[in-house]
């Protein structure tokens, strides 16, 4: 496959990491990098020299030569600039969230093709290879009637993420397994609790699903892990079946480490040198071929899909409220 000319939105800490990827898998090439950030055009030009850099998405467009794009900015700015590229033509895979809201990510439904073949949601939990080992198993075994998804970390994801919750910071990539797990059904019923800390910030989210067909999945999410604990915290997911059971556990990966205190060198599967591999590789990869009509998008990942786990979310913070 001719390699596809991907650019990059958006150069920061995830942002800097779609552009290694790319660079670094055959069935892409690194055409542009876009930010306004001060500072940004030199850890560009260091890491990628070369590679056009560009502060105004207009220009690059004209520029680049760019045949699709990753959107890795900032939330609010996702539709926005997902807007200015497609109407351009182009193929976007945006970063999860996709929108800070549901009135948001509805503005851009004009532009999307219906099978979303123009537009891809990066989610790295579904490249998982240990998720996709049990989604082979429920899809084989069925008769699933439970699972279970935690994902705790550490107190000071309070600095990074002032203003989001566990629920939208971790609790989501369950929903976005759940959703895959189960086909895509809606569910029937939802719920939600947040614990509050004395400051008003939320340290602790519980939720539980029901789906029509009879599954019931519940979900937490935390920022509890104490100073001695790795920051990357953990994260597992239990199924249980008519007939069997399995457990799956993506974090710590399997290499720990303890130096003054335990540490997980591999808490994500994003490895850049020599060679890109790992999750973000795969998710890469997978876009290239939608970008290329080689595949559909994938559940999960679809426009539509995004747009359902948001009103979920927004469904689940409104019950929480309650």
């Amino acid at each position: 496959m001719t390699p596809v000319r991907v650019g990059v939105v958006g150069f920061g800490g995830f942002g800097r990491l779609h552009a290694k990827t790319l660079a670094g898998i055959a069935a892409a090439s690194l055409a542009a990098i876009v930010d306004r950030s001060d500072g940004a055009k030199a850890h560009a030009n260091d890491e990628h020299p070369g590679v056009p850099f560009f502060t105004d998405i207009d220009q690059a467009l004209r520029i680049s030569g760019a045949d699709a794009w990753v959107i890795a900015t900032h939330t609010d700015t996702h539709i926005p600039i997902a807007r200015t590229l497609l109407q351009a033509g182009k193929a976007v895979l945006i970063e999860k969230p996709m929108a800070p809201d549901v009135a948001s990510a509805n503005a851009l439904e004009p532009l999307v093709a219906a099978d979303s073949q123009n537009v891809m949601l990066g989610h790295l939990a579904l490249f998982v290879p240990e998720f996709q080992h049990l989604l082979t198993e429920v899809r084989k075994r069925g008769g699933i009637r439970y699972f279970h998804g935690v994902r705790h970390r550490a107190g000071d994801h309070f600095d990074y993420f002032p203003d989001e919750s566990p629920m939208q910071v971790t609790m989501v990539h369950d929903l976005y397994l759940a959703y895959v797990l189960t086909g895509g059904e809606e569910p029937s019923r939802m719920s939600a609790r947040l614990h509050r800390r004395s400051d008003g910030r939320v340290d602790l989210a519980l939720a539980e699903f029901e789906w029509p067909s009879g599954v019931w999945g519940s979900f937490t999410a935390s920022f509890l892990c104490p100073p001695g604990m790795p920051k990357d915290g953990f994260d597992r997911m239990e199924v249980f079946a008519d007939d069997w059971a399995a457990r799956v556990q993506t974090n710590p990966r399997p290499v720990e480490l303890w130096i003054d205190r335990a540490t997980w060198p591999m808490s994500l599967d994003i490895q850049t040198t020599p060679h890109a591999s790992g999750w973000l590789a795969e998710e890469l990869r997978c876009f290239c071929r939608v970008v290329r009509r080689q595949r559909p998008v994938p559940l999960g990942m679809r426009y539509t899909d995004g747009l359902r786990l948001q009103q979920w979310l927004e469904r689940l913070e409104a019950s929480a409220e309650k």
